[in-house]
């Protein structure tokens, strides 16, 4: 049997839950079909998620076919909770994209496309209510072809032509012989070359069935290595308070009471000289809804959830497994959160870290300043739920403040950085290299480091504190983003030097590379969709100039469709406005897409009024030793003094 894990991805309310009711029903998993509306689905069982009638939260369920068991992961369709959605592609090895006939290619339709691409998926594609009136299956294949690939074909009726321009190899096969092999096909659509394509109706059950045929029939297992990998998708915590790490195992075997260490396979005798502090795991669960199986071994391409341990977190690998994505969907609002019943902020803090655990994108962060807590949101649907959650698990009552724009920092120029930490009795000294990476690539971490001059695990230390802290820029104290960090050097000593020093030393000389860097400001941009009568193009272009915006006009009768990318800032209340103009007749849809230029930098910069160096909690500058006692020298001096020429 082959074992695949299948996720099932759509913009919001194109029936996404209701498919994996049906592929479930249908493939007798279970017995009593549920539905969204009736707040009794298999998979929708959270409370806030049957009030609310949406997917929030990423789950999981058993099915299987003749020739294939499969693992099917349901993920949130509301672009508030998409960044949940985003951290189960790294785990899937096919996926299904829903599309409404209704309301055909969206724009979280064109978002999810580029997803998938990116994360190279193979994906089948199921067009739902079709049974609505007005449908036209020939028009809404073609704006499939146009608006995602011309790759994607209907399977109901396999056009051999059509599939034939999919591949050149199969194309000389079908000019030779006048037919195509089906045989090809699963290798086709496994290198996304070719997207099957059906239509149906979930609630009334048509094209289920062909659906699933397709599904086992055309899809290929994964060769997976046998020495052992995983990779960590999601934590969560059971009803009972115990952490669960959800997990695909990549390679090998996941055995009960394995010691698991970071990117490392422990055993008791390996233990003292690989992972000082590896972490053992208690329990192995597969869980098909609310309900899981307790067992002691799972193989490759099995997902599960362990208990035990308490570091992990989504994006983490184990073993050989070295698969990672920078998260291409990022909150880029930041909220204040505002206590109202008397609670400490303090008190409150450790509690949110456990949520920060299972949302990482929430960046929870302590502002030390302002002596207030900062949570970064996709939306105003997930301030909700937050607040609803706060309530329910830790009884605090919250709000949200109003939200700002997350600004992030990278730089234009390659530098190094030094850091330096020499009080008395301690000794550690680190040389950086930073230099601009490449757009949406985060900041990515490297070593070109001789043992000669550093002791491997002192470069290992240095790495490891590189990786712990989400490093601020020198303009406005925002992330990092699009940065390489490489470490080229350093230093110990022999009978002073402690872990803690070169935290201090990695840390300060990151700070001491920026200060010498070319830096920029950059902010977050939204694609969007602007439907309108024709009337008010010209003012909506008007606006989208002023905006920085790029814009691309397509017609539609009466009705024009302009789409392209525009700051958040100036996008983020622009609906108010097209409302007001089109005298309601106007629609905007917004995606987030990543970080550009910010057009406005210096007043921004400004406005912010971040001085870097009075920021005693990132510091850029070293301290020293001279005749017993430590001094501070600031950071355009440390170049004079590093003991690593």
């Amino acid at each position: 049997m082959k074992k695949l894990v299948l996720g099932i991805l759509a913009h919001v309310d194109a029936g996404k839950t209701t498919l994996s009711e049906a592929l479930l029903y249908n493939t007798g998993t279970i017995r009593k079909l549920g539905r969204v509306d009736n707040r009794d689905s298999f998979l929708d069982n959270n409370s806030l998620e049957r009030s609310r009638g949406i997917t929030i939260f990423s789950k999981q369920a058993l099915f299987s076919t003749t020739n294939t068991d499969f693992t099917l992961l349901d993920t949130p369709g509301h672009v508030d909770f998409s960044a949940e959605m985003e951290r189960t592609l790294g785990v899937l090895d096919y996926a299904i994209l829903v599309v409404s006939a209704s309301d055909g290619i969206q724009g979280h339709t064109k978002t999810l496309w580029r997803l998938l691409s990116r994360y190279h998926i193979p994906t089948f594609i199921f067009v739902n209510k079709t049974d609505m009136p007005g449908t036209n299956k020939a028009m809404l294949l073609e704006q499939l072809k146009n608006g995602l690939s011309g790759s994607i074909i209907d399977f109901a009726h396999i056009d051999s032509e059509d599939t034939a321009l999919c591949d050149e190899e199969l194309l000389n096969e079908y000019l030779e012989t006048g037919r195509i092999n089906p045989d090809r096909l699963p290798k086709l659509i496994k290198e996304r070359k070719l997207f099957p394509c059906f239509f149906g109706s979930a609630l009334k059950f048509t094209g289920i069935d062909e659906l699933i045929d397709s599904l086992d029939k055309y899809t290929l297992m994964p060769d997976y290595p046998s020495e052992f990998g995983a990779r960590v998708f999601k934590i969560s915590r059971d009803p009972q308070g115990n952490r669960l790490t959800f997990l695909k195992v990549t390679g090998g075997t996941l055995a009960s009471k394995m010691l698991l260490g970071s990117n490392a396979l422990l055993t008791d005798a390996e233990t003292a000289s690989i992972d000082s502090d590896p972490e053992k795991v208690n329990q192995i669960r597969v869980y098909s809804g609310e309900k899981f199986t307790a067992i002691n071994e799972a193989s490759a391409g099995t997902v599960c959830a362990i208990t035990g341990i308490e570091r992990s977190r989504p994006g983490q690998s184990y073993g050989i497994d070295t698969g990672s994505h920078v998260p291409m969907l990022e909150p880029v609002l930041v909220y204040k959160l505002e206590i109202k019943d008397g609670t400490d902020a303090l008190t409150l803090l450790p509690k949110l870290r456990q949520l920060e655990e299972e949302e990482p994108e929430l960046h929870v962060v302590w502002n030390e300043i302002l002596h207030e807590i900062q949570l970064q949101v996709m939306g105003p649907v997930q301030t909700e739920i937050l607040k609803n959650i706060i309530q329910t698990r830790f009884g605090v009552n919250v709000e949200f403040g109003s939200g700002n724009i997350v600004y992030k920092e990278t730089i234009k120029t390659t530098v190094e950085g030094v850091g330096h930490f020499e009080p008395l009795r301690h000794y550690a000294e680190v040389h950086l290299v930073l230099e601009p990476g490449e757009p949406g690539s985060g900041v990515t971490l490297a070593t070109d480091c001789s043992e000669d001059l550093l002791e491997k695990n002192w470069q290992r230390l240095i790495m490891t504190h590189l990786a712990e802290k989400n490093h601020t820029g020198v303009l406005t104290n925002s992330p990092l983003t699009d940065i390489k960090i490489t470490l080229v050097s350093g230093r110990a000593h022999k009978k002073h030097t402690e872990g803690g020093d070169f935290r201090q030393a990695t840390y300060r000389a990151v700070r001491n590379g920026l200060m010498h860097a070319e830096s920029t400001l950059v902010e977050p941009y939204y694609s969007y969709t602007l439907t309108l009568p024709q009337s008010s193009i010209g003012r909506a272009m008007t606006d989208l100039e002023r905006m920085n915006g790029t814009c691309t006009i397509s017609e539609a009768g009466e009705t024009s469709v302009l789409s392209g990318k525009a700051p958040v800032r100036l996008l983020n209340d622009y609906q108010t406005e097209v409302i007001a103009y089109t005298k309601g007749q106007g629609k905007l849809t917004c995606q987030p897409d990543g970080y550009g230029p910010c057009k406005d930098a210096d007043t921004i910069i400004s406005e912010i009024g971040y001085d870097p160096e009075r920021d005693t909690y990132n510091t850029a500058d070293s301290v020293f030793c001279s005749h017993g006692a430590g001094f501070e020298v600031k950071w355009f001096d440390v170049d004079n003094m590093r003991h690593i020429k």
